[in-house]
């Protein structure tokens, strides 16, 4: 995808939806890490439907402790993973609460660090909490990036150094949540909604649907 339709495809995003934001929900930045390491492999909605209740007896770095492996398990047991999910949800809390005051750090380093951490939930962390101008790519954003031709790339890592080289810099930093959202509930991945996509005459997929 050239550079004109690139900035003109996230117009039109931004346009459609000038306040993106991550689909889990949360209360605090401790609240949104926990959220983004149950949500690999799982959808927003399982997520959410669990937290909610986990966070009502489980607020803190603290509280999450004292609950343990085995009373986390059992607000999460409906997600996939979710016995390894638990136990890394209680080894990143003490964690925090050892290194970093029980605190979210605003460092990369530091965040990856963490028990269930990733390179795309620390980049999650970072834009939501912090507004850095990162890109957290996931299944939906590797697909989208791939299919429309707007940063092609063998891997997740290739598809986000693509990303952060292509996307003009004004978007860059609402620029995951747009793509996410857009891979979601329009470009899926097995019947992409190509009839309804607003950014349709700029994509570069061959195949499109009617």
């Amino acid at each position: 995808m050239k550079r004109d339709a690139i900035r003109e495809f996230f117009r039109r995003l931004a346009a459609a939806n000038p306040h993106p934001t991550t689909e889990l929900e949360y209360g605090t930045p401790y609240q949104l890490l926990v959220a983004v390491v149950l949500s690999a492999q799982a959808t927003d909605k399982s997520v959410n439907l669990a937290t909610r209740k986990l966070f009502t007896v489980a607020p803190t770095p603290e509280a999450m402790i004292t609950l343990g492996e085995e009373g986390v398990a059992e607000y999460i047991k409906t997600i996939g993973l979710f016995r390894n999910k638990a136990k890394n949800t209680v080894a990143l809390s003490r964690l925090l609460l050892e290194r970093h005051g029980g605190e979210v750090p605003h460092d990369r380093a530091a965040l990856e660090a963490l028990p269930g951490v990733g390179r795309k939930t620390a980049n999650v962390v970072l834009n939501t909490v912090f507004g850095d101008s990162v890109m957290a790519v996931d299944t939906h954003i590797f697909r989208l990036a791939n299919r429309t031709g707007l940063a092609p790339g063998k891997d997740v890592l290739a598809v986000e150094h693509a990303l952060m080289r292509r996307v003009p810099k004004e978007y860059l930093q609402d620029a995951h949540h747009w793509l996410i959202l857009h891979g979601r509930y329009v470009c899926t991945a097995r019947k992409p909604a190509c009839g309804a996509c607003i950014v349709r005459d700029l994509c570069e997929f061959r195949d499109k649907t009617a």
